[in-house]
């Protein structure tokens, strides 16, 4: 399991970015889509996660020279079915509502939306962003700090 979480997130970027870089025009933007970090016991995602970031880092630094900016956004639990599928099955473990346990950890209380996290992403990718990279943009209502 652990070799096939690393497999999707983190090699799965590593190729996009592998196939995608010498195609694009200077100037470019490359997001890649992370997550907040640090449940106990989920070593693969974190570990995935995190390596996610080292790589922007590596490919922000190695693209600056041709404008492409790169950078990460880290959502926290999203307003979604995938997300409430989880919290169920964590409910049933923890026995109690895991929608309302996540509310809790999350300062602000509730979950993003998911056009939360796409207005982060359009900043990203816009104008006002045209001197951001190495950045990661924490969409997560304050749950990394």
């Amino acid at each position: 399991m652990f070799d096939a979480v690393l497999a999707v997130h983190v090699r799965g970027a590593f190729l996009c970015a592998k196939h995608a870089v010498p195609q694009m025009n200077n100037g470019g933007l490359i997001i890649i889509t992370s997550s907040v970090t640090g449940d106990p016991g989920v070593y693969g995602y974190i570990t995935a996660k995190h390596a996610q970031v080292g790589l922007m880092r590596v490919l922000a630094k190695e693209l600056a020279g041709r404008n492409i900016r790169v950078n990460t956004v880290h959502p926290g639990p999203v307003d979604n079915s995938f997300q409430l599928n989880v919290e169920q099955k964590l409910g049933a473990l923890i026995g109690r509502d895991g929608t309302q346990f996540f509310n809790e950890i999350i300062p602000l209380h509730r979950h993003v939306r998911a056009e939360e996290v796409a207005r982060s992403v359009l900043f990203l990718a816009s104008d006002a962003a045209s001197f951001t990279t190495g950045c990661l943009l924490m969409v997560d209502g304050g749950m990394s700090i």
